[in-house]
């Protein structure tokens, strides 16, 4: 029996709500057994959920011995894991760099950049050992073309796109492919850690002229992390409503 002919298992990132939340109801209608990490799951609610996960892990994604030893025990739970969803990102806040606080702008990369790499780090050699695996990374239209008054996720997201490039292509004789999406803003939470000036400049930048939903988003990874993505790795989809045509 084939990797794709059995129940796969998906490890979401900043999972407990948001984006991360939306990708792991699509996935877990799609089937998958869904693993969620986040740093609290204070306001997780199984039943406002609609699934129940096989485990909930309060992990901080910028902590690489946190996530080892976390990925460790999920995968005494659940043998493999398919799926690596990297969602989990802060937005920082909203200053020009001469006045960016200098620890702001190391938290923001550690937790949107590095924890990236440290998850990527600490699971791929279990997917390349299983010859199968799929890797979602949640970049953002900041990272190809930069916001304004918020450099450090702009930088971060950057960062993103360009390690996922990387690790695609040492990955690409693997069976593992790694891809990333690059929404605009969604209306999840990260809209309280911002202005309502700035949210005012990123609407006014889509052509469509609103947010993206958050099932669109959970949409295209559901496609980008099945087996039916086959021959697309290193790339960056788009769900900026018509900002970014490229």
């Amino acid at each position: 029996m084939s990797t794709t002919d059995v129940v796969q298992t998906a490890l979401i990132t900043g999972g407990a709500r948001g984006l991360g939340l939306g990708i792991a109801r699509r996935l877990a209608a799609d089937g998958k057994k869904i693993i969620l990490w986040d740093i609290n799951f204070n306001d997780f609610d199984v039943a406002q959920a609609g699934f129940t996960p096989i485990l909930n892990q309060c992990v901080d994604v910028s902590d690489q011995n946190a996530v080892q030893t976390a990925f460790g025990e999920a995968l005494a739970v659940t043998g493999k894991i398919e799926i690596l969803v990297n969602n989990a990102g802060i937005n920082g806040v909203i200053s020009p760099t001469w006045d960016y606080p200098i620890d702001e702008w190391q938290r923001v990369l550690n937790i949107n950049l590095t924890g990236i790499f440290n998850t990527c780090r600490t699971a791929i050699p279990q997917m390349r050992a299983n010859g199968y695996g799929r890797i979602v990374n949640v970049a953002s239209i900041a990272g190809k073309e930069g916001n304004p008054g918020s450099s450090a996720y702009a930088a971060a997201k950057g960062g993103v796109i360009a390690y996922t490039k990387s690790i695609a292509k040492e990955l690409a004789d693997s069976g593992v492919l790694a891809n990333c999406i690059a929404p605009t803003m969604a209306e999840t939470d990260l809209l309280k850690q911002v202005t309502p000036e700035f949210i005012a400049t990123i609407k006014a930048k889509i052509p469509m002229g609103r947010f993206v939903k958050i099932e669109e988003v959970a949409a295209m990874v559901a496609w980008i992390a099945s087996s039916e993505c086959s021959f697309t790795t290193g790339f960056t989809f788009d769900l900026s409503g018509g900002r970014a045509t490229y």
